[in-house]
């Protein structure tokens, strides 16, 4: 190809998003004069939907981001992204590169928020990366020898899948989830009330109807006073985003999220495409929340939104629902809650040894549906909305 006169695509960010975009965005212009660029600080894919695994002491398979590209024509740049110039259509990377590009895919996602509550930043454990759980579970079997204490601090799924995973592994441990609400919360009665027995089952200890005010070396301390010892702290609510957009000019919300239109492009730069948890995306129904649920769709379709522009034809507003909330509870339990479009929970669930195995599938999707996708495309969206969606925004 002559990458001369292509049109230049870049992709922020191979993350779940990322890599999705960047997978169709090769199959679906594979007949156009297209050159693809994807850039991440690491070669290695992060499988975030299993984070908790390995912080509870697991390892994980190796995926290798050339690899799953590899056939696709995709340029695979190892750096970070530090600045974008919107003017001159260009992203400076963090070793020195400039790259040029005709349309920018903005998948940089988010991180752990660890910045509101003094002390989380200095004394707790995120799942952020691979490499700080590999750390953190490092430091598990000491603790649990010694009969020690492991707080997980928020009652969202990555908290209720972290404690429920480090509990099974280390029984020794004490593992205290702290949450202002109770797990499970977003989920149906019945779907919750299997949850809650699963983590009584693996003894782990709930907290509930407080907020940290801050993490100590050694201790929590609640808004009600008082100090709870742990060994260990694993942060696990709250998220942020990356500064890159709002700095280089790009119309963002106060959260730093990349205001879109009905197609997913910037409102002030329509040649940028944003995707997952960095773009602000609504429906009829309400906004997308950062999940990999919603992020694979919006990476999709904006892979095939981008094709159908080069080709010059119009493309129809997103349409997307939710459908389900799989958790694992463990190596060998899990409950799915089926939902309505906008995540509210309905009469459905699944539990047990059926949804190990549904979880299982969900989890290994992403990085099926890109590696396939040279070949064949496998269907990332489960859900429209039906109803829910067909009005305008």
């Amino acid at each position: 190809m002559n990458t001369d006169t292509a049109h230049e695509i870049v992709v922020l960010g191979a993350g779940y998003t990322g890599l999705i975009a960047t997978a169709r965005l090769a199959r679906y212009t594979r007949r156009l004069n297209t050159h693809i660029t994807v850039v991440n600080p690491s070669p290695r894919f992060t499988e975030r939907l299993r984070l908790h695994q390995v912080a509870a002491g697991q390892k994980l398979a190796d995926f290798r981001i050339p690899d799953l590209l590899a056939g696709t024509g995709v340029e695979f740049h190892r750096a970070a992204a530090t600045a974008i110039d919107t003017a001159g259509r260009t992203v400076t990377l963090d070793d020195g590169a400039v790259l040029h590009y005709d349309r920018l895919v903005y998948a940089l996602g988010s991180t752990t928020d660890t910045s509101s509550v003094p002390g989380a930043a200095d004394h707790a454990w995120t799942l952020d990366n691979p490499a700080l759980a590999h750390h953190f579970a490092q430091r598990l079997p000491e603790i649990a020898a010694a009969g020690g204490t492991v707080t997980v601090c928020g009652g969202g799924l990555t908290g209720i899948e972290a404690a429920a995973e480090i509990a099974e592994a280390h029984p020794g441990l004490t593992v205290n989830l702290i949450s202002a609400a109770e797990p499970g919360t977003m989920m149906g009665e019945k779907a919750r009330a299997y949850l809650n027995r699963a983590l009584d089952r693996l003894g782990v200890v709930r907290t509930l109807g407080v907020k940290v005010t801050k993490v100590l070396p050694d201790a929590v301390r609640l808004d009600t006073g008082e100090v709870v010892a742990s060994d260990l702290t694993l942060w696990t609510t709250g998220v942020r985003v990356s500064p890159l957009a709002a700095t280089a000019g790009i119309a963002t919300d106060a959260k730093g999220l990349i205001i879109t239109d009905a197609t997913l492009r910037s409102i002030s730069h329509p040649e940028i495409h944003a995707v997952g948890d960095a773009a602000r995306v609504r429906q009829a129904w309400g906004q997308l929340h950062g999940t990999c649920q919603s992020g694979v769709v919006t990476a999709d379709y904006t892979a095939a939104a981008i094709a159908r522009l080069r080709r010059g034809k119009v493309v129809k507003p997103l349409r997307f629902g939710y459908f389900h909330q799989p958790v694992s509870l463990g190596r060998k339990d899990a409950v799915i809650q089926f939902t309505h479009a906008d995540d509210t929970p309905n009469r459905w669930y699944l539990r047990g040894r059926a949804a190990v195995i549904y979880k299982e599938q969900v989890s290994s999707s992403p990085t099926v549906a890109a590696k396939a996708s040279r070949y064949v495309k496998i269907p990332v969206q489960l859900s429209k909305g039906g109803r829910a969606t067909r009005k305008a925004v």
